[in-house]
């Protein structure tokens, strides 16, 4: 495949302006086959049972990004704990066995890095434990929320989600909508220091409202901030700019909920935790997953 570059502009890989080397070459290569295998093996998800047992996974996962987490499990369904060699010798005076076999992952600002889980390395003499994250990853605690609330209401002045808690009924968590077009103070988001040290704000239309009901107790109000804004995410209420995320208007409702309360459920469970709505949600994997492939 041919990567369409202007003069100067810096690849995936490099950049453009030097051959590449036969090494250079045959690591790009390898890189997009493996790609290529990783998301045509992602079909497997498509039964409820595998779908169920990849959130499952990417939950526990939480040291890594939730699409990492992903392509570790296409690989190693069983991985505990995965690391760079480099990490594993800095970190835990651990080194990579001999006979064994990297899993891919993408790595921040260049092509992809490869990792190795930890019944893939052996310890160095004098090496310490391996202390309880890896030993035990998978752990979930039932958890509080402490700032995660107040800074996600306040980071989500910058999409134009203006966040309000008031008393709606003890049968109502929460809801978002398109905040109208009334006469509405934009929202005050930071953005960095002037010169003199003291910080700048820069103002922000309100183009939507999301309500929690303030009755509800913080873990509760995070777990209903979270899954209304999956559904504004995930392009369930349209989008102001297809640049930020798609409009996805008119899915069945089913797959919308499913949507949501998946995003929801990853976020809650890689803080920590425990969100209700899991056998909520693994019930409607049957009925949704065939909405979503019609």
């Amino acid at each position: 495949m041919d990567w369409p570059f202007a003069e100067g502009q810096q690849s995936l890989f490099g950049t453009e302006s030097r051959a590449k080397s036969p090494a250079e070459v045959f690591a790009e290569e390898s890189a997009r086959h493996a790609l290529d295998e990783l998301f045509e093996a992602t079909k497997r998800y498509s039964s409820s049972e595998g779908f169920a047992d990849l959130v499952k996974f990417v939950r526990r996962f939480r040291f890594y990004s939730p699409f990492n987490a992903f392509l570790i499990h296409l690989q190693r369904p069983g991985a505990r704990y995965a690391a760079p060699p480099t990490r594993w010798k800095r970190d835990f005076s651990r080194v990579i066995r001999p006979d064994a076999n990297p899993m891919v992952i993408l790595q921040p600002m260049g092509p992809v890095m490869f990792v190795f889980d930890v019944s893939d390395t052996e310890a160095l003499d004098g090496a310490p434990p391996l202390p309880p994250e890896v030993e035990s990853p998978f752990d979930v605690t039932a958890g509080r929320i402490g700032y995660e609330l107040v800074d996600t209401i306040e980071n989500a002045k910058r999409d134009g989600i203006r966040i309000l808690e008031k008393k709606l009924g003890s049968q109502r968590a929460g809801s978002i909508r398109f905040a109208g077009n009334e006469n509405i103070a934009p929202l005050k988001f930071p953005a960095g220091r002037d010169e003199q040290g003291n910080p700048k704000f820069v103002q922000v239309k309100v183009g939507f409202d999301l309500l929690i009901n303030q009755d509800l107790p913080p873990e509760a109000r995070y777990v209903t901030v979270a899954h209304e804004l999956a559904h504004l995410y995930c392009g369930h209420l349209g989008t102001p700019d297809k640049k930020w995320w798609p409009d996805r208007r008119g899915l069945d409702k089913k797959v919308a909920e499913f949507e949501a309360e998946s995003a929801a459920y990853l976020v809650c469970a890689r803080l920590g935790l425990k969100n209700p709505s899991e056998a909520y949600l693994f019930n409607y994997l049957v009925p949704c997953l065939k909405s979503s492939v019609r």
